[in-house]
């Protein structure tokens, strides 16, 4: 599925295939919660890296976040104009580029159930709403975005 996004402001376009559009994930850690605002829930789909086009490059700028061991390879990319979040990228993982399906204008496929992720970060004032068939993990779920999608049937 071909997904076109933009920023709020509309200085930076982009485009890419993915194989895996549906936004079933919500994350809730204080990176999320903290670039993107109000509670967390920044929600990625998987793209293929080698298909992105961007148009306003010049205004994309890059977050990635300092640990105890030094700067994380996954950046965030970002307008450096109005801030919002577009995508993210891992040199770990080159062929994969991670859309914020808020920066995506196509219409997305609505997922028939949602996985949360990262509770043990939310904030004290944040209660989910999960699903009766919504899975809930204090971390890291055990399935990638890729395996969900295979696991529901639903690659595109």
């Amino acid at each position: 599925m071909r997904l076109e996004g933009s920023c709020h402001c509309g200085q930076v376009r982009f485009s890419l295939e993915s194989a895996h559009p549906y936004p079933f994930n919500l994350c809730y850690c204080s990176i999320c919660r903290k670039t993107a605002g109000g509670g967390g829930f920044a929600i990625n789909l998987g793209g293929q890296a080698d298909t992105l086009e961007v148009v306003g490059e010049e205004h994309v700028a890059v977050y990635h976040v300092e640990g105890p061991g030094g700067e994380s390879p996954l950046g965030r990319h970002f307008c450096s104009r109005c801030g919002s979040m577009l995508w993210v990228w891992d040199s770990r993982w080159p062929d994969l580029i991670h859309p914020f399906a808020s920066a995506v204008d196509t219409p997305l496929p609505v997922p028939p159930d949602r996985v949360h992720l990262m509770l043990a970060s939310k904030a004290d004032w944040v209660q989910p709403v999960a699903g009766p068939e919504d899975r809930c993990f204090e971390e890291y779920p055990d399935d990638s975005i890729a395996d969900w999608h295979r696991r529901k049937g639903l690659v595109t």
